[in-house]
């Protein structure tokens, strides 16, 4: 994923544009980027955050810059911010989301005059520089960033920043949020609500799927007004927003404290606690013991000191040995428990199977297993939340694969994601079996949707049931 946040400031914007950015920092791993404009034009600085958290690798820059208009992000994948000199003039561009018609585009771009793109360590071209290049070929930048949302498909939204202040551009369908926050001495655009709440703005408003503003220090100016329909990623809620941050009206904590009683409320196992994988599995739990009464515990601690994410690394083999390596058990809370665990999600199965492991190891007698959203059948096509290459890398489609064979047709993948279905019953009873849970109840697709409170024609539920949708493509704008 990636996480962006850009400011328009009556005074200089740059520390609240570094710890805006920095509160991004649970959405990549990789690259970490700010660009200011002041006096003495653009400025901008890109670093390597692999090994060293963006605070620690940008506190230097932080002391060379001046200026009061400027974004930043967090990526796990390109290089951005960039700074662009086209005929709309210089600006700097920093995006979310997904191209999935790369090869189109480029091509495309080729058409028009372009000569050339650069190349990623990669070999693929940087998604940003794409963008810019498609913006370019309009005449103004609000037409561009239309063309943009028309041209791409996948999910895109965009912050660019001008000498004069900062485009926002949510995507077309809304699929990532772009929020806006005030305060006296101007405005902030952001991907997280609650990145700017201890920089002492306070909610203005969310953008709406497709519109797009123009940010100064004084004023917002609406250039293109929002669209009718919405696709937001209802995994925003489940796993990777955070968990003081609001959407759409709706909180993070809550919502998975929401999951958690509903997931409670469909169950009747015996167990002695209930725990949650740390850090996006505590809420589900904390929601599912106080409505089962079942008593709340931490049988392991997350050592976060060193250990803060478990999939830094790109490889497997290293990400789950990081996994176990950060947990520290609690024996005392393990021996000849029965334990019901909850996390956010089982998407390869690997890393929950070695924690099911782990606990049996510190003497656990029972481990059930209470994934807080419905089983992953459908890789998403929409967003880069998860570095898995191929559907094959889903437990779920390794099992259907052995149940099914390699040539499932698309009605019997519906059936499978149904959780009233026989199919749906066999696929959970394989991966229970296969991960060595004592029991394993997925919560519910209407029962995810009813935690979040919005119509589920408002959410994007691909990759749990695999219905897809137009994009939006045939929207007009709100009068």
């Amino acid at each position: 994923m990636s996480g962006f946040f850009g400011v328009a400031s009556k005074e200089d914007c740059v520390l609240d544009v570094f710890f805006g950015v920095d509160y991004h920092s649970h959405l990549g791993t990789r690259r970490g980027g700010m660009a200011i404009h002041g006096d003495k034009g653009f400025g901008r600085a890109i670093h390597n955050i692999e090994n060293s958290p963006f605070r620690t690798k940008f506190e230097k820059d932080i002391e060379e810059f001046s200026g009061n208009i400027g974004i930043g992000c967090i990526s796990d994948n390109e290089a951005q911010p960039l700074l662009v000199k086209s005929h709309l003039g210089s600006f700097a561009i920093t995006t979310i989301g997904r191209i999935n018609n790369v090869q189109e585009l480029q091509d495309l771009c080729f058409e028009k005059g372009v000569t050339h793109f650069l190349e990623m360590s990669t070999g693929e071209v940087n998604p940003t520089e794409l963008v810019a290049s498609l913006i370019n070929h309009k005449d103004t930048i609000v037409e561009g960033l239309r063309y943009v949302q028309d041209v791409v498909k996948g999910s895109m939204s965009i912050l660019l920043m001008t000498s004069e202040g900062i485009y926002a551009a949510r995507d077309r369908v809304g699929r990532t949020p772009i929020v806006i926050g005030e305060k006296e001495t101007g405005f902030c655009a952001t991907f997280e609500s609650s990145a700017f709440l201890n920089l002492g703005y306070h909610h203005y408003r969310d953008l709406g799927p497709g519109e797009i503003v123009f940010i100064t220090p004084q004023r917002i100016e609406v250039k293109q007004k929002p669209l009718e329909k919405m696709k937001i990623c209802s995994f925003l809620w489940v796993y990777y927003g955070y968990p003081t941050s609001t959407y759409e009206g709706v909180n993070v904590e809550c919502m998975r404290n929401r999951c958690g009683e509903l997931l409670a409320n469909r169950d009747d196992v015996e167990v002695d606690s209930v725990a949650g994988v740390p850090d996006s599995g505590i809420a589900h739990a904390v929601g599912y013991a106080n409505a089962s009464g079942v008593p709340f515990a931490r049988p392991f601690i997350k050592y976060t000191p060193t250990w803060p994410r478990s999939f830094m690394p790109t490889s497997q083999k290293q990400r789950s040995m990081i996994a176990k390596m950060k947990l520290i058990p609690v024996q005392e809370k393990i021996k000849d428990k029965r334990l019901l665990l909850i996390d956010d999600s089982i998407v390869r199965g690997t890393q929950l199977g070695e924690t099911t492991e782990f606990l049996y190891e510190s003497g656990a007698k029972e481990v059930h297993v209470r994934p807080a959203c419905p089983p992953i059948i459908f890789g998403c096509k929409y967003l880069n939340f998860s570095r898995s290459k191929s559907e094959m890398d889903l437990i779920t489609r390794r099992v259907i694969r052995k149940l099914e064979g390699d040539d499932v047709s698309d009605e019997v993948l519906a059936e499978y994601a149904d959780p009233d279905s026989d199919r749906y019953k066999k696929m959970c009873s394989e991966i229970c079996q296969r991960s060595n849970f004592t029991s394993l109840r997925y919560h519910r697709i209407d029962d995810m949707v009813k935690a979040i409170g919005l119509d589920k024609c408002q959410l994007c539920t691909y990759c749990f049931d695999g219905v897809e949708d137009d994009e939006g493509k045939d929207d007009e704008g709100k009068e």
